[in-house]
């Protein structure tokens, strides 16, 4: 570490305790717990992958110290209480990190990146045995967003051979899954229909790993694509002095399709 670098970090975890200061600390810091802030850790970690998405690197620097606030301040909360600090945090991934690249710090003979997948993965399985977490399954957090832990679950399944032989295996799954969601319509039972399109969802995911995509980034851009198209439709009706109240579905529709055909010619 740099000084600089280093004095930054300090002055960091200074204003960190000071925010926390049963006394002269903020108020709304003083009461946060690690329930309350997780979620915000969560948010922050997103808007470093959605500045990364939109290559913005000005605005890069100051997502990761938002993220990196997060870590001083779970790590704050955790030496008051006496658990540990942000040295034990830093410590802990310097450490993992030799452990995991033995062919980078220790003896181990160079590997190309497969090689050291899978050198990675069995020391992830030591590790997770040493903590008692058996299974196949074990060690994937339940808090993931839903498609990601789909994904990584299927993906740890598929090390063992429960898998699809490749993508069209999954598109007969999902095949069958929409037959039966739509069986289920007539009833509109809402645990039944909660239940089919969560198998929808979670094949959808198996879609995404076996075409070697992130499905959580696949639905983030296709979100930002319906954005920029609903934004398109309402511009298009301003300029007429209307709004999407104003206008009926066959209106917009014709717009969409407006829209849609004006970014393919601006892409081609």
């Amino acid at each position: 570490m740099t000084a600089s670098a280093e004095t930054e970090l300090l002055r960091l975890l200074s204003i960190m305790e000071r925010l926390r200061d049963p006394e002269t600390g903020c108020p709304w810091d003083k009461v946060q717990d690690f329930d309350s802030i997780a979620p915000y850790t969560i948010e922050e970690a997103y808007e470093v992958a959605d500045a990364i998405s939109r290559r913005d690197f000005d605005a890069l620097p100051d997502e990761l110290g938002d993220l990196l606030f997060q870590v001083v301040y779970h790590a704050r909360m955790a030496e008051e209480e006496g658990r540990f600090g942000f040295a034990d945090v830093a410590r802990t991934i310097a450490d993992k990190m030799i452990r995991r690249h033995p062919h980078v710090f220790g003896d181990a003979a160079a590997r190309d990146a497969a090689a050291q997948t899978g050198a990675w993965e069995a020391q992830k399985r030591a590790e997770r045995h040493a903590r008692t977490e058996n299974g196949t399954l074990a060690g994937i957090p339940a808090a993931l967003p839903a498609l990601t832990r789909a994904a990584k679950l299927t993906n740890r399944a598929a090390r063992v051979g429960f898998d699809w032989p490749d993508a069209n295996g999954v598109l007969d799954k999902l095949q069958e899954e929409v037959l039966e969601l739509r069986a289920e319509l007539p009833g509109a039972d809402p645990a039944r229909l909660a239940d089919e399109v969560g198998d929808l969802l979670f094949v959808l995911a198996n879609l995404a790993r076996k075409l070697h995509l992130d499905p959580e980034i696949c639905l983030r851009q296709a979100n930002e694509k319906f954005t920029r198209r609903f934004e398109g439709i309402e511009q298009r009706l301003e300029t007429e002095g209307r709004s999407p109240v104003d206008s009926s579905l066959e209106e917009m529709e014709a717009l969409w399709i407006a829209v849609k055909k004006a970014e393919r010619a601006d892409n081609a």
